[in-house]
């Protein structure tokens, strides 16, 4: 699998290319910002370690641009900083980051992290020939289609990355269902997870921003507090009732 390495350490990078080259992978390196964007539109990686303080463009800035525009690939990024504070985590997480990793690190446990991210791509939030509808929404898993109806009637098959298909996927699988966090992230990663847990409110609010017609008031993705989430159709809430096929 190819991997992009954003760092403009050139001591740090080597380590982290020789590292992963000897592991198998195929690594690519960008020393900033601007160059890493272009980088990434030529390699579409499978995953980007990102260092958080490079010239150009920061870290942050390179991470939001790539989920606004993933390309064929919606990489896996693992954000690399020397800074641990919790503030820190959770910008990095907020801005669409996978993973975060904090320096000085073990090789040994960058493997670590960057095979348990890859591994999450072989994940499916369901069986496969499986279709889930609910009055609104439809997610076939054999075709990996999600679709939504709108109330003109028209049917707008939705832009989902893996994981927003495999997480949409798993609250139509058992609707008006309470999932805590920990819950989703051994559905959708398993043993495989490396991070916060705070990870999966991410993946939730980018999910919201396709599916809801006010994120701000989610009207399927339900928070519930102090647990986790759960998916309600608007007309399921009236009716008591969803399919699944």
């Amino acid at each position: 699998m190819d991997i992009l390495i954003v760092e403009d350490e050139p001591e740090i990078a080597r380590l982290i290319q020789h590292t992963l080259e000897a592991e198998g992978f195929s690594c690519q390196i960008s020393n900033n910002g601007l160059a890493a964007l272009q980088k990434f539109q030529e390699l579409q990686p499978d995953l980007i370690i990102l260092d958080l303080m490079i010239p150009g463009l920061d870290g942050l800035e390179v991470c939001a641009r790539i989920r606004q525009k993933p390309g064929q690939k919606d990489p896996y990024i693992l954000m690399l900083t020397a800074k641990g504070e919790e503030l820190d985590r959770i910008i990095g997480l907020s801005t669409g980051a996978d993973d975060y990793f904090v320096k000085p690190f073990s090789p040994r446990e960058l493997v670590a992290r960057v095979r348990a991210l890859l591994r999450r791509s072989l994940r499916q939030g369901g069986q496969p020939n499986q279709v889930y509808q609910t009055p609104h929404f439809l997610v076939d898993l054999d075709q990996r289609i999600a679709s939504y109806q709108l109330e003109s009637g028209d049917t707008e098959t939705l832009d989902l990355t893996t994981l927003e298909f495999n997480l949409l996927s798993t609250f139509l699988s058992y609707p008006g269902r309470v999932w805590s966090r920990t819950q989703l992230i051994d559905k959708l990663w398993g043993d495989d997870f490396f991070g916060d847990e705070r990870v999966v409110d991410t993946h939730v609010a980018r999910l919201r921003k396709k599916i809801e017609p006010d994120p701000s008031h989610p009207t399927f993705i339900k928070t519930v507090t102090g647990v986790g989430y759960k998916f309600e159709d608007a007309v399921m809430r009236e009716q008591g009732t969803g399919n699944r096929e």
